[in-house]
């Protein structure tokens, strides 16, 4: 059997060597033409590790010289949306980078293209084809848990805490490049809970800079942050359960991304930490039920959840790509005004002090 070809064009070259790429060598037909990149040394060296035969520093260059099936966009927030658009245009199914878009309103316009074009369309929720997030997923729609009444997720870390541990010009520290822990956590915290639970009816929360004052770690130049260095939120889900939401980048000490699930009948927990999933039903004690990914050992793929869940990611979309259909399990479009809608609504309380329905934030500004 021909397996049918898929050509793939990347913007963005970090996180596409460190994950795209090497996922892609396991997705049968998978043929990335070209990366592109700000800097063409850093698409010039992603190129090159994986054979890859044309690199850019323009990425309207590269869509304009190929024809792509797929694009893979791994950029600043800011850039998601153009980029978003002109491959639609161009043709191609899209992948794109968490956070969706700047805004609702982006995100409505990605997704109605991409629905008016007929593009399969996906945001890179990797964590939804983590073994150990499909367990929480399944035990919590099997009844297992019972009624589930709260969630409580932490994600604090130093990676941020010292003034100078940013480079000046970070794009991740600057609030008008999409940058900030509630975009680049929170965007994965939204998605798995609204995966796992349903949609949320009232969110409330904040996104505050809590080191603005910044030193490059290279010159000692003084600059300033203007994106969120610790975001949380409560989101009042509409089945009736609550989920309380911490991250921090700004602690002393890393103390993880860890899950609990609360339900009538019985207890979850899950920590990055050591990735093991604890299961206790009603007045048990814990047992360790944690599911290991196959796709671990494939040769070239780099350790780490978010790597490694990536494969199956891409290998889903590729199906449903050559099959003319929706993504199974990856997070679409659809998914992605969702969260945004979530997201914005984080930002919208925390200015005006109260609590936010989703669907009164505005999608066409």
């Amino acid at each position: 059997m021909t397996t049918t070809r898929i050509r793939v064009g990347i913007i963005g070259a970090s996180f596409a060597q460190q994950a795209y790429l090497p996922a892609l060598r396991h997705v049968p037909g998978a043929e990335v033409v070209a990366v592109a990149s700000a800097r063409l040394t850093s698409a010039e060296k992603a190129a090159a590790a994986f054979g890859v035969p044309h690199a850019y520093d323009d990425w309207q260059r590269m869509l304009a010289a190929h024809t792509f099936d797929l694009v893979c966009i791994a950029t600043p927030t800011v850039q998601h949306a153009a980029q978003t658009l002109a491959a639609i245009a161009a043709g191609a199914h899209v992948l794109c980078e968490k956070p969706t878009a700047m805004h609702a309103g982006e995100a409505a316009r990605m997704l109605a293209a991409a629905e008016a074009a007929g593009r399969v369309h996906m945001i890179d929720h990797e964590l939804r084809f983590n073994p150990n997030r499909a367990r929480v997923q399944a035990l919590i729609a099997d009844g297992s848990l019972g009624e589930v009444r709260h969630v409580v997720i932490t994600n604090i870390g130093p990676s941020w805490n010292d003034p100078a541990s940013r480079p000046r010009g970070d794009w991740w520290s600057l609030a008008d490049q999409g940058g900030g822990r509630l975009g680049a956590n929170g965007s994965h915290q939204v998605d798995l809970l609204r995966w796992w639970l349903g949609e949320v009816a009232w969110i409330t929360g904040a996104a505050p800079v809590m080191v603005p004052a910044r030193l490059d770690k290279a010159t000692g130049e003084s600059w300033t942050a203007t994106a969120d260095d610790v975001a949380y939120f409560t989101a009042e889900m509409a089945s009736g359960a609550v989920a309380q939401v911490f991250m921090s980048g700004v602690a002393a000490h890393n103390m993880n991304n860890v899950t609990q699930v609360f339900g009538s009948k019985g207890t979850l927990t899950l920590s990055n930490e050591d990735e093991r999933l604890w299961y206790a039903r009603a007045g048990q004690s814990f047992e360790d039920i944690t599911e290991t990914d196959p796709n671990a050992l494939l040769p070239g793929v780099n350790p780490g959840i978010w790597n490694v869940s990536v494969v199956a990611l891409m290998q889903e979309l590729a199906a449903a790509i050559r099959e003319g259909r929706r993504p199974n399990r990856g997070a679409t479009f659809v998914d992605g005004l969702a969260n945004q809608r979530l997201l914005d609504a984080v930002r919208r309380s925390g200015t005006e002090r109260r609590s936010v329905r989703p669907e009164d934030i505005d999608a066409t500004a």
